[in-house]
């Protein structure tokens, strides 16, 4: 058993560190905003992860080979929302430098929106559809008892939280941020050309 955790922990790790939605957002929101701002959109990266690991620990595999529709339906899905999220960031881009309209209470509720775009780029993140779909469920057989996969759960939801906190946090400090302020419209273009780019990608390749 120890092994099988052991194992699914380096391949979700691997996982995790291969750039990707998840990561660009993470960052550029850590870069742009706040380390707080950047959390809540953590918190819900990792709310996405809960919910891909616990639908494939009960047989995404298989329901994805009887459900080819559904499969294409969440490809083009999730294609869209990430080329709806990369035109925000490059509408934003081109935005860079003019006056800020906006007030405290719109301040305040960034923290929901960024849980809320954490958790869509997650499910729309077609490394998560491809990886909790196949390489995943290799792992979680039917010798998987309910106690191994209870733990497995836990583990890829801590490891999900812990990576994505220290990317957060990196991209925070202080040096990052200044170099962000004097570079604001191109990394923000860049982050929407890729998002753009993951989201047409996802939709051809479905």
């Amino acid at each position: 058993m120890l092994m099988l955790f052991l194992t699914v922990a380096l391949v979700h790790l691997v996982a995790l560190m291969s750039p990707g939605p998840d990561f660009f957002f993470v960052s550029q929101t850590a870069v742009s905003r706040s380390r707080k701002e950047a959390m809540m959109g953590v918190l819900g990266i990792t709310f996405g992860v809960m919910i891909w690991a616990g639908v494939a620990l009960l047989g995404l595999h298989l329901i994805l080979e009887k459900m080819a529709w559904l499969h294409t339906a969440i490809m083009v899905g999730g294609g869209l929302y990430l080329c709806w999220m990369g035109y925000q960031m490059l509408r934003g881009a081109l935005k860079k430098g003019e006056p800020s309209t906006e007030t405290p209470e719109v301040e305040l509720a960034r923290g929901g929106r960024s849980f809320v775009k954490g958790l869509l780029t997650n499910l729309a993140n077609p490394k998560a559809i491809i990886y909790f779909g196949s390489v995943f469920s290799l792992f979680v057989g039917d010798s998987v008892g309910s106690h191994e996969r209870m733990g497995i759960f836990v583990l890829i939801a801590l490891e999900t939280f812990a990576w994505f906190a220290v990317v957060a946090s990196l991209f925070a400090l202080p040096a990052m941020r200044r170099g962000y302020q004097r570079l604001a419209k191109w990394i923000d273009g860049m982050a929407g050309a890729l998002f753009a780019g993951f989201g047409i990608h996802l939709i051809i390749s479905r």
